[in-house]
This record gives structure tokens, sequence and C-alpha cells, in this order.
């Protein structure tokens, strides 16, 4: 069984990691949170779940506005042509359903299938956001803290630098 938001609160602070959670009604696009952005300081994300040709998995969190280049993605992390995973390939490996894709859903890749990514541009933020497991909440937690909770659940994510053509480069 996938983790309980109860469960992934209770591990932050058996870890002792700050965090905070804003309740709201589900959003299932980055276009349809943007009037929680306005409410909740520090970089929003948006979450992408690929499949490489070769069957490598990656989470990928990037700031919402990051454009990105999937192709130049793929290249830049040394994996092959990326499509989109499918939702009962999201949901075995990290426990969650379309819309509530979340770096925090490591939590559930105890076979540490997924490799996990993270924007640059938003680990410079004071704080980051994220669906605590499902889409009609936001919790928000300094960058060093997702990196600690990230390593708890054994990913040591890859850290790609963007330019404003969604061109990347490992960090």
């Amino acid at each position: 069984m996938p983790a309980t938001r109860q469960e992934l609160f209770d591990l932050m602070d058996r870890l002792g990691l700050a965090h905070r959670t804003h309740d709201h009604p589900p959003v299932f696009t980055v276009a349809e949170s943007s009037a929680i952005k306005f409410a909740i300081p520090g970089g929003h994300t948006k979450n992408l779940f690929l499949k490489d040709k070769k069957g490598a998995l990656l989470l990928f969190s990037a700031l919402a506005d990051t454009p990105i280049d999937l192709n130049l993605l793929a290249k830049t992390l040394g994996m092959a042509r990326f499509s989109f995973g499918a939702p009962a390939l999201l949901f075995e490996t990290l426990g969650v359903h379309p819309g509530s894709v979340t770096a925090f859903a490591a939590i559930n890749d105890r076979l540490n299938r997924v490799r996990i990514g993270l924007d640059a541009g938003l680990l410079a933020h004071s704080a980051v956001n994220f669906h605590p497991l499902s889409n009609d909440a936001t919790t928000s937690i300094a960058p060093g803290d997702l990196l600690t909770f990230l390593a708890h659940t054994g990913h040591r994510p890859a850290i790609v630098a963007f330019d404003d053509n969604g061109g990347s480069a490992l960090c």
C-alpha cells in the first residue's frame, strides 16, 4: 500500500524537517494551480513522470514555468528518448495518480525503480512546494530538507540547470 499523507508528514517530523501544508480544492494541471501560487510563497512545481525507450523511469520536478526540452533532458541525463509514463505504472512505482505527481512520492518507491531529477532553479527558492501525495493540498519545505527527505528514501537526485530555451546541463 502507498504511504498516506499522514505517514509522509510523520516521516518528515521524524527526520526533523519543517513543513507547512495548505489545503485547497483539487488541481490537476499547472494552469489550474495558478491561483494557489499567489497564496503560497516559494517555488511552485510541475512534475513529470517519464519513461525512456529502454524502460528507465524518471520523476522530474521543475519550476512550473521552466521550459524543458525533453529530448535535451534525456541526453543530459544519459537516458534514451522520453515518453510520459502510463498512469498504471505511475501508481505501481510511486503510489500516486495523474495530477498528484510529486517528489514526495519517492516515499513509495521502495525498490528504487524511479530516478529523481530536480531543476536547479527550483532549489534556488527559500521554499519549494509539492502535493503531499494528493492534489488537494500543497506542502512547503526548504530545498535542503527536500534533499534530506529524498536521501532518506534512497534517492540521490540529478540536479539540472536549464536555459531560457529548454537546454539543460547537469550541476
